[in-house]
């Protein structure tokens, strides 16, 4: 993932159901404003578009 979208994925452990997705400071994808998980294309363009 590094070498393609410039990010180091790092997980953090947490508790229900909660499943963000920030770089830096930005938030790319919440799980909880969506109301679901996003497919990996979505969260590719997204990390893309940024």
């Amino acid at each position: 993932m590094e070498e393609h979208l410039g990010v180091t994925p790092e997980l953090i452990a947490g508790g229900g159901g909660i499943f963000d997705v920030h770089v830096g400071e930005e938030l790319v994808y919440s799980k909880f404003e969506s109301g679901g998980f996003p497919d990996e294309a979505e969260l590719v363009g997204r990390l893309k578009q940024r």
